[in-house]
């Protein structure tokens, strides 16, 4: 079992910037990937970024990238979404997602891979 929680949202003009933080605690967590997905209101849940556990291979949304950057200090057991550039459209609830790996450098952009998911933390982006 993986416990995930979340912080670091908030309310944040366009422009500003935000990290969110992602706390693991359970099993291993360095042999564990991790994604960050968001969603707002009326639409589904959509993938952000995605981290390998070993954290040399990362992935981003297109929507996001250049602007957001995910990364984990292992021996901490945490992952991080630095997010820059904040945009209205950037707002939803922001959810970290965890699932066991064997090989250091995959990571997962579906939904449907993890396993295990926090309770999300809102995000808001005014104009």
């Amino acid at each position: 079992q993986v416990q995930l929680v979340e912080s670091g949202g908030g309310l944040v003009q366009a422009g500003g910037s935000l990290r969110l933080s992602c706390a693991a605690s359970g099993r291993t967590f360095s042999r564990i990937a991790v994604g960050w997905f968001r969603q707002a209101p009326g639409k589904e849940r959509e993938f952000v970024a995605a981290i390998s556990w070993s954290g040399g291979s990362t992935n981003y949304a297109t929507s996001v990238k250049g602007r957001f950057t995910i990364s984990r200090d292992n021996a901490k057991n945490m992952v991080y979404l630095q997010m820059n550039s904040l945009k209205p459209e950037d707002t939803a609830v922001y959810y970290c997602a965890a699932r066991g790996v064997e090989n250091g450098g995959t990571y997962y952009t579906s939904k449907v891979s993890y396993t295990y998911w926090g309770q999300g933390t809102q995000v808001t982006v005014s104009s």
